[in-house]
Parts: C-alpha cells; sequence; structure tokens
C-alpha cells in the first residue's frame, strides 16, 4: 500500500522570504555533529561544509502569500536528522530546473562523489545564503538555478528565461524546493553541452555531479532507471498529468 506523498505542492502568488537566526545547538548536539561530520569526510574527503540556506518553516498568508523562514547554516547541519525528531530538523532549501526536449524531460544521476550517488534527479542543488547585506528573494534564486543547470549540463539558460513553476515542501523535514521550467531546447545540444564538461582528473576532483542523462516522458520511465529523488515522480507526475501544457508560461515570481 503506498505511503503517503513524499511532498506537498505550495502554489502561491507571491513569496517573501524572511531570515531568522540559526537554531540553537546543545553542547551534546555540537559535539555530535562535528563527530557525524568526520565520519562523513572519511567516507568521502571531498564533502564540502558549504554555506547553505536551511528552511526553518512557512507561514501560509491569507491572501495566497507565502512566507519563508529561513537561516544560514552550513552543510554539516545536515547531521541534526540522525539527532532531532523531524519536526525539529532545519530542512533544505534548494532549486530545480525541468527542461523541456523533444524526447522528454531532462534527469541527471548523480556523480559517485556527490551527497546523492546514483540517484536520479533533476538538474539544481542547495541553495546558498546571499551576500552580507543582501537577502533571499525568486529572482535571486532563478539566477542561481540557471548556475547548477550550467555547472551540471553544461547548458546556458538566461535567468529571465526561467519561470517559476511551482513550490514543494518536504514531509519528513520540510524542505522547500523551488522548480523552474526552462524553454524547450534539443536533447542532442544537452548531450553535447553535457559531454563538454571537465572529467574528474583526480580522487578529490569530483567532475561533472550528473554523471549520466536520461530524457523521460513520463514517472513511470524514471522509476526503470534506478533510484530517484523523494520529490522527483510528484513533480513529474504533475508536470506530465496537469501542468505540461502551461508550465513553460507560468508567471514569473520576483
Amino acid at each position: 500500500m503506498p505511503g503517503p506523498p513524499a511532498v506537498e505542492f505550495l502554489d502561491r502568488a507571491a513569496i517573501t522570504f524572511v531570515e531568522c537566526p540559526p537554531p540553537m545547538l546543545t553542547s551534546h548536539e555540537k559535539r555530535e555533529v562535528e563527530r557525524i561530520w568526520q565520519e562523513t569526510l572519511a567516507r568521502n574527503p571531498a564533502t564540502f561544509d558549504g554555506p547553505v540556506a536551511a528552511a526553518l518553516g512557512i507561514d501560509l498568508v491569507p491572501g495566497g502569500s507565502l512566507v519563508v523562514r529561513w537561516a544560514p547554516m552550513t552543510y554539516r547541519a545536515r547531521a541534526l536528522r540522525r539527532l532531532r525528531p523531524q519536526h525539529e530538523v532545519p530542512g533544505s532549501l534548494y532549486v530545480t530546473v525541468l527542461v523541456p526536449t523533444e524526447n522528454g524531460l531532462l534527469v541527471g544521476r548523480g556523480a559517485p562523489r556527490t551527497a546523492n550517488p546514483g540517484c536520479w534527479t533533476l538538474p539544481g542543488g542547495a541553495v546558498e545564503p546571499p551576500a552580507p547585506g543582501g537577502g533571499l528573494d525568486v529572482a535571486g534564486l532563478r539566477r542561481h538555478a540557471g548556475r547548477e543547470l550550467l555547472e551540471e549540463t553544461g547548458v546556458r539558460v538566461p535567468a529571465e528565461d526561467l519561470r517559476l513553476w511551482t513550490v514543494t515542501r518536504g514531509r519528513r523535514y520540510g524542505s522547500l524546493g523551488f522548480h523552474f521550467v526552462s524553454p524547450t531546447t534539443s536533447s542532442e545540444l544537452v548531450r553535447r553541452r553535457h559531454a563538454r564538461l571537465p572529467v574528474a582528473e583526480s580522487e578529490h576532483d569530483m567532475g561533472p555531479e550528473l554523471d549520466e542523462l536520461a530524457f523521460v516522458a513520463s514517472p513511470a520511465e524514471v522509476a526503470g532507471l534506478g533510484p530517484s529523488a523523494d520529490f522527483l515522480p510528484q513533480v513529474l507526475g504533475r508536470y506530465f498529468t496537469v501542468d505540461r501544457s502551461q508550465a513553460g508560461q507560468a508567471p514569473a515570481h520576483g
């Protein structure tokens, strides 16, 4: 019997981001986070404790607005998932790009040294905090999505051509995904650009984050590829069965 949906869709007319202080850690949690981080480095020395914007929660404002509470943290804070109940763990804040082609939507498999090796997903990644004095907004997320698409596939799409299609919230940790749609492109062009990305030259050089690409026309095709990101079946299911004709025409936010 299928379990509860992995994500819920949060479609709102306006989105606001409010920066909050990072959650306080007890002395025990600090020690455990450090211990878990050292274990992570031992398994994968290339893991980078980079800055991330963590999702602390949302507020649904009457009238259709969405308020996102977030805090600047670092990647090692994911260790809290092993230390706290799910509802007390900061979620991820991430972007993805749906790239339509004549052969279906582009998906990629995580390379062996990424955080989710062998996992099929959409191009994208975790959102980083803005520079000091700046703030998060949808326009910044759109630019970040364009950079992730370029770094992972070699495909360059101007940020203004990316349309925010939907927002999802994960059931387990409340992670927030901002899913953009690019203009339709050629699958041959995508493969050619991806093939030109630098390859790994040493054990510490990760090379392309997506080591294999595929084009799918249904969630079932993704299931046939192998393990996938928890949000992927629902996002693709909605795209192919509900919003496919309107996805590329969705109004830009921010």
